[in-house]
């Protein structure tokens, strides 16, 4: 096997392939920003070399990580359009669900908490929708509202958590139950002075799956998107699938596996991800309702699904529920792998059959 690592700004990634060395050029140079582990490489044939379509590969900044498209088509010319239509399309829905942007729309719910409701898109509306379900569904361990206990920043440049004075005083306005959302005027109301979003676990890859609809809409029909570790695919039928790997939580520099994957998600939740220690304790970005403060849960969780619904945001509700987090996949319909912290592996029936060695 080869294999080729990259660094991409505060992530890592790996690049798979089992074929020798004529295929190396096939590989997506630096395809995966590893939240989890995620690696891939272009879909091959035995006849790639005869038959290989024009390809193209993008990464920018955006939702506070890196995101990588791959495209692959017959037609070259679709391609560049394609791309910086997704790219367009993903800014603009980041930049109305970002909770550090004070002109966001979801800044502005929290401005008018206890106020008045504020107008929201359509998008914005379904993405509530969601965070209320997996919120429903997980007992209340994933909560949009503990934005309320202040904003954590967790970039190694410049890491910041709130005072735990602040914490303690706002956590009792922390309660998705809370949150009033009026789907048949579109608008969002918090009901406290105080109160605030913050869609960070369900967001992301909602607006992935946008990109990526957008590049089916530009004639692209072989696609992959990573949004730090959180990939996406696109393949047709007669298309071999596309290869992502997962990275081991307990050790991030190496890998449990490869799954095949020709339409659907793989989405990664972890500690390691984006984290910063402070006296003797790692703090991440995945925050327990309950307290305030990054979740005590496993190391780490990663999902594979067919749909947006069976993945999103259920890792963040994993990583908060620990070993009590298997209902919540027989629920949603994903396969699971979870590091615990003991250093033991569970994964379900499915994610055992469809992960295969990576070496």
């Amino acid at each position: 096997m080869q294999r080729q690592l990259a660094r991409l700004g505060d992530d890592r990634a790996a690049i798979v392939d089992r074929a020798g060395a004529s295929r190396r050029r096939l590989l997506l140079g630096a395809a995966a920003a590893a939240a989890g582990g995620c690696v891939a490489a272009w879909p091959l044939r035995a006849e790639a070399a005869r038959l290989e379509p024009a390809r193209l590969r993008d990464s920018r900044a955006l939702m506070g990580t890196r995101v990588d498209v791959a495209v692959q088509s017959p037609d070259a010319a679709l391609l560049r359009p394609a791309v910086d239509a997704a790219f367009a399309r993903m800014a603009a829905l980041a930049a109305e669900m970002s909770h550090y942007d004070p002109t966001s729309r979801v800044s502005a719910i929290g401005l008018a908490a206890g106020l008045q409701p504020v107008p929201i898109s359509k998008e914005l509306l379904t993405v509530l929708e969601m965070a209320r379900s997996v919120s429903v569904g997980s007992g209340g361990a994933f909560d949009v509202t503990v934005g309320t206990v202040g904003r954590w920043h967790f970039g190694p440049e410049n890491p910041q958590m709130p005072v735990p004075a602040y914490i303690s005083s706002r956590l009792p306005a922390v309660g998705y139950k809370q949150l009033v959302v009026d789907t048949r005027n579109d608008t969002a109301y918090l009901p406290r002075r105080g109160m605030r979003l913050d869609l960070g676990g369900i967001a992301k890859l909602y607006i992935l799956e946008q990109g990526l609809d957008i590049l089916r809409g530009h004639g692209i029909e072989s696609a992959l998107i990573n949004g730090g570790g959180d990939v996406l695919a696109l393949a047709p039928d007669a298309a071999p699938a596309w290869r992502v790997g997962m990275r081991d939580p307990r050790a991030p520099e190496r890998l449990l596996g490869v799954v095949a994957l020709r339409r659907g998600f793989v989405a990664s939740s972890g500690d390691y991800e984006r984290c910063f220690e402070r006296d003797g304790r790692r703090y991440h970005h995945v925050l327990d309702p309950k307290t305030g403060y990054p979740a005590r849960g496993p190391h780490g969780v990663t999902l594979v699904g067919e749909t947006l619904e069976a993945v999103n945001g259920i890792g963040a509700a994993a990583m908060v529920l620990g070993r009590d987090a298997p209902p919540l996949f027989r629920h949603s319909g994903a396969e699971a792998l979870i590091a615990h912290r003991d250093g033991s592996l569970w994964s379900t029936a499915g994610m055992k059959s469809r992960l295969s060695r990576a070496g």
